[in-house]
């Protein structure tokens, strides 16, 4: 079962490669629970999420390599 949903306000951490720009706020916009083709074997085991920056950039990005983001303004 997917950690994460649609929607959910989160950050990749710091054992996420660049591209996720950890510490940076994102949203799950998509995710893979079944795996097919060679570009998803190179990620951790578990679910794939698709998040967009603020900037509408995206990356695909492992679950264990996310966490909810926490406003630091409170």
């Amino acid at each position: 079962m997917p950690k994460f949903n649609y929607d959910d306000i989160i950050t990749a951490n710091n054992t996420a490669p660049l591209n996720a720009r950890p510490g940076n706020k994102a949203w799950v916009v998509g995710g893979f629970e079944t795996w097919r083709g060679e570009f998803l074997r190179s990620f951790p085991e578990g679910v794939v999420y698709v998040v967009e920056f603020e900037d509408g950039a995206s990356a695909e990005v492992a679950e264990s390599q996310l966490e909810l983001y926490i406003d630091p303004e409170g």
